[in-house]
C-alpha cells in the first residue's frame, strides 16, 4: 500500500472522527471519546496545524490514518520547557499492522523537528514507541501529571540533548481533561 501523508483540512473533519471512532472502538484501554479529544484540541492554543496529520490510500484515496501531535509543557519550579504530546494515533481497523500508524509517527516527528520543536511526549505501549526511540521520561526525571507506570510514559529528543537540563511535571492542554 502506497499512502500520501498531508495535514488534515476543516473538510476532512467528520472522515477524521468516524475514523478515529473506529480505530479505538474494540481497544480495551479506550474512554471511546478520542474524537471528542482531538475536537476540543483543534480549538485550543496548543494545536499546531502543520502537526495534524492524515495518511491517504493513494489507491482508494480514502483516508486510513490520522496523527495529532499538540504543545505541552515541562514545568518546574525553576522552569518550563516546551514540548509536544502525541496523541493520539488513529488507524482505520482494516488498515491496522500495515505500517500506517508507523508512517504517521515518522512524519510527524520528522515534521516536528524542522519546525523547531525539541521533544515530544506520549503515553502509550512500552513495545511499541521505543522503536521510534522514545524512551522513558523519567530518564530525565520527567514526570506525567497523574498516576501512571513508568514504562508508559516516554520522552524523545528531537534534537540531541534537547531535554538535558529539563525536569518536572507534564502539563497537557486543559483540552485532555474536559
Amino acid at each position: 500500500m502506497k499512502l500520501v501523508i498531508r495535514e488534515e483540512q476543516v473538510e476532512d473533519y467528520l472522515t477524521i472522527e468516524n475514523l478515529i471512532v473506529s480505530a479505538f472502538a474494540t481497544m480495551s484501554f479506550s474512554d471511546k471519546k478520542e474524537h471528542e479529544l482531538v475536537s476540543r484540541l483543534r480549538e485550543s492554543a496548543e494545536y499546531v496545524p502543520d502537526l495534524s496529520l492524515v495518511a491517504k490510500d493513494s489507491e482508494s484515496k480514502q483516508i486510513v490514518g490520522h496523527i495529532l501531535l499538540s504543545k505541552c509543557q515541562i514545568v518546574n519550579h525553576n522552569q518550563s520547557s516546551q514540548a509536544l504530546a502525541l496523541a493520539p494515533v488513529s488507524v482505520h481497523p482494516e488498515f491496522q499492522n500495515k505500517g500506517v500508524g508507523s508512517t504517521l509517527i515518522k512524519e510527524s516527528l520528522q515534521k516536528a523537528k524542522s519546525l523547531n520543536y525539541d521533544s515530544v511526549i506520549v503515553l502509550g505501549h512500552p513495545n511499541y514507541y521505543p522503536k521510534f526511540g522514545f524512551q522513558k521520561a523519567s530518564f530525565w526525571n520527567i514526570k506525567g501529571p497523574f498516576e501512571v507506570p513508568d514504562e508508559l510514559f516516554m520522552a524523545l529528543e528531537l534534537r540531541q540533548n534537547a531535554l538535558n537540563n529539563v525536569t518536572g511535571k507534564v502539563e497537557y492542554s486543559k483540552a485532555f481533561f474536559e
